[in-house]
């Protein structure tokens, strides 16, 4: 997926935002060492930077990258693929905060991840559970049909069931895993909505013509507004799982 850092940090904010509660998880060390994984504009990484000796921000977009290092000079962060990552034994934490749910192979992500890992090392992990924007995604879905345009996740929203087995199957001992609703209300109003869906379906959208891509946009509005409207913004049905585990 190709990402549009300004749109990013403009209009979902809230990402980082939820995920500064996960820093509780993050241990009182001095001296660890902390890989942000998926690190996005580096929002999080700034908060981490002061919770270790050495913390470093990796992105595969390099648009993300890019921008992470223009707002944050100070900072170290570096194009990286999740799958390959290019570290053995290195990190005594790895911290990442909604990036799992677009990785199609779990199982290969946990691998890579053990492979970073020092012995002892903690996974800190906040990604979309199974059920996330399940009524955006159905509405979706719905007004691509309409147009004789099949409509196919790229997500990967797992349950909490299933990422406990990846992660015992891969070495990981689990400390806390669980699942819940967190109804995230969308800036810009009547506009939050559309802009998410430009941002988060921005390749479906694109193939489209620009009445067609409106008419896709106005077709998930009406289908949505009676559960995701309230009145003077729109609440995407977030839902997510929250993991901490060690190695």
């Amino acid at each position: 997926m190709e990402w549009n850092a300004s749109l990013y940090d403009r209009q979902h904010g809230f990402v980082a935002a939820y995920g500064s509660s996960l820093l509780q998880f993050i241990p009182q060390n001095a001296e660890q060492s902390i890989l942000d994984l998926g690190c996005g504009t580096g929002a999080l990484t700034e908060q981490l930077s002061g919770m270790g000796r050495r913390v470093l921000g990796v992105d595969s977009s390099p648009e993300m990258i890019e921008r992470a290092r223009a707002q944050h000079p100070e900072l170290e962060f570096a194009l990286c693929n999740a799958l390959n990552l290019p570290y053995e034994g290195e990190w005594d934490v790895v911290f990442s905060n909604a990036v799992f749910h677009w990785i199609g192979d779990h199982g290969a992500l946990l691998k890579s991840i053990h492979r970073a890992l020092k012995p002892g090392g903690l996974l800190i992990c906040e990604f979309g559970a199974e059920g996330n924007i399940a009524a955006i995604e159905r509405a979706f879905r719905k007004a691509c049909a309409e147009l004789d345009l099949a409509y196919r996740s790229r997500f990967n929203f797992s349950s909490p069931e299933r990422f406990r087995s990846l992660l015992q199957a891969n070495g990981f001992t689990i400390d806390h895993i669980a699942a819940f609703d967190r109804p995230t209300e969308l800036k810009d109003g009547i506009y939050g909505l559309s802009n998410w869906m430009r941002q988060f379906f921005a390749s479906e959208l694109a193939v489209l013509p620009e009445a067609m891509r409106l008419g896709v946009l106005h077709a998930v509005e009406d289908e949505t507004r009676a559960s995701l409207w309230n009145g003077s913004a729109w609440v995407a049905d977030y839902r997510r799982l929250r993991v901490v585990a060690h190695i």
